[in-house]
This record gives C-alpha cells, sequence and structure tokens, in this order.
C-alpha cells in the first residue's frame, strides 16, 4: 500500500460519511498542533520573569484560560468539519440530549459559571493565599471548573469553584502583600511589664521575615490567674510560610526572656479540700 492508498482508505462509512485514514491523520495533526501551540505561548505568558504586580499576572491567567477554551471549541469545530461532520445539523439533533445533560451535570455547570465569575472578578487569583474550610493554601492554578490549592503541608487540593461562592473563603492577601499576625506570651507576674513589652517588641525587629514598617508592636491584653498575657502584632509577606515565622519568632522570645531571667509560668491551682483539717485532727 503507497502513500495514496494510505490516505484515501476508508475506515468506516455512517450514511453519507466515510471517514477516511487520511482525514483522521489530519485530525491528528490538529489536534496536536492545538496542544503544542496552547503549551508554547503558556510559558511566556504564564512564567514570565518581568517584573509585573500580582493583578497583572492574574489578568494574563484569565485571558489565557479563557482563550484555550475559545481555541479548543473553534479546533474541535475544524476537526468535525475535516471528518465531513456538519456541525449545525450535529447540534441541533442533540439539543434533546443537551438538556437532558445539563439537567444532570447542574453542578459541573455550576461549577463553570462560577470559575468565569472568579476570572472576570478577580476576588481570588493565582498566588493568593487563601482559608476555606478551615485549610489553609496558595492557589496554584485556576480553571474554567475547578482551581487547584497548595497546602502548607505541600498537599494539592482540587476544589470546585461553586465552592468558592457559595461558602466563607477568606483571601489573607487580597489587594496587598503584607498581611497583620499575631502571638501571644504569658509572662510571671513579677516580670516589669515595660521591660517586658521592650524584649517582645526588639524580638519581633530581630525577625527578617517581619516587616520594619509598618512598626511591629505590643500589647498587654489581660491580667490571667497565674500570668500577665501579651500579645505581638506584626506584619509580613510570608503570609503561607507564616507558621514558621511565628515558630522563629517564639524561640526568639524565649530565649530572650530566659536571658533576662523572666519566666513564663505555667498554670497554677490551689486545692482546698472541705473537712480535711478535722480529718487530721480526728486521726490524732
Amino acid at each position: 500500500m503507497n502513500w495514496d492508498d494510505f490516505l484515501n482508505y476508508e475506515l468506516v462509512r455512517i450514511g453519507d460519511v466515510r471517514l477516511m485514514s487520511g482525514k483522521l491523520f489530519v485530525v491528528f495533526l490538529v489536534a496536536t498542533g492545538t496542544w503544542l501551540t496552547l503549551n508554547l505561548i503558556r510559558r511566556p505568558i504564564l512564567n514570565t520573569k518581568d517584573d509585573i504586580t500580582e493583578a497583572q499576572r492574574s489578568k494574563r491567567q484569565t485571558a489565557f484560560v479563557i482563550a484555550k477554551y475559545i481555541v479548543w471549541i473553534i479546533s474541535i469545530i475544524i476537526m468535525l468539519e475535516i471528518l465531513g461532520i456538519p456541525v449545525t445539523p450535529l447540534l441541533v439533533g442533540s439539543t434533546a440530549l443537551l438538556v437532558g445533560i445539563g439537567l444532570g451535570l447542574q453542578r459541573i455547570a455550576r461549577d463553570f459559571f462560577s470559575g468565569l465569575f472568579l476570572l472576570f472578578d478577580s476576588t481570588i487569583k493565582v498566588g493568593d493565599i487563601i482559608e476555606v474550610n478551615n485549610e489553609v493554601g496558595k492557589v496554584v492554578e485556576m480553571n474554567l471548573r475547578s482551581s487547584e490549592i497548595l497546602t502548607r503541608d505541600q498537599v494539592t487540593i482540587i476544589l470546585p469553584n461553586s465552592q468558592f461562592i457559595e461558602e466563607k473563603v477568606i483571601n489573607w492577601t487580597r489587594d496587598r502583600q503584607k498581611v497583620r499576625f499575631s502571638v501571644k506570651v504569658r509572662v510571671s507576674y513579677d516580670a516589669d511589664a515595660e521591660e517586658v513589652m521592650a524584649l517582645l517588641k526588639e524580638a519581633m525587629i530581630e525577625q527578617s521575615s517581619i516587616h520594619k514598617k509598618p512598626e511591629p508592636f505590643v500589647w498587654l491584653t489581660n491580667f490571667g490567674d497565674s500570668a500577665i498575657e501579651y500579645e505581638l502584632h506584626f506584619w509580613s509577606k510570608y503570609a503561607f510560610e507564616i507558621e514558621k515565622v511565628k515558630s522563629d519568632l517564639r524561640v526568639s522570645v524565649y530565649k530572650k526572656l530566659k536571658a533576662n531571667n523572666i519566666k513564663i509560668p505555667y498554670p497554677q491551682r490551689d486545692l482546698h479540700i472541705t473537712g480535711m483539717e478535722q480529718m487530721i485532727e480526728s486521726k490524732k
């Protein structure tokens, strides 16, 4: 079999539609070309090293996702035409089927339109640190139906986009890079409050992951049962790694308090047993 015979070889016939091996080969080339083209333009658009803002990067992501779906729709139409399958009669004839499928796939349709809303509205964008279902993670990719969230445990969670619309979502980094956090510390009543507050502030200033502006500050928040309670407030751009930042800060606070002989007390309780004295006296 020569090349011409291979291209004109009839694989299947359905009514007036003849599926030729040559047409199938061209369809394969169109599909492969579409996939390669999208992957080639994805890198310079999304993985750019240009000094651009997160908002600009998010707009690029939105434009690429929408363009990707449009290109694939056009590509599929072209492939159907190459195979000799008319698109218009196919859509008209499958209307009832599409309605039935639509009723059965309402959740997917809701996720799809939620994805469109998120891409245009930009309330959540790639790179944001969000909290949903008590899970904190970074948005690494957004598609029309679902989004990928990378947790602090380096676990990828795929969430349907409708969940961002219907449920409570905390966006820790929306429209800003610096986020305020706090750490609580309990200190003995024997320590001087002003000295303690100065040491706590010094511990925050010495941390490279904590911003100097706005300036971190300390509050005395409560007189507890066995200790005075303080709160350290600071700003940091490392929202995704904030637990490590807090851990480093606690270590620094512990060292400073220990070096200055300031105790971090543990809870203490006095236990009084009614009638104990009478029991002791009676045994004597």
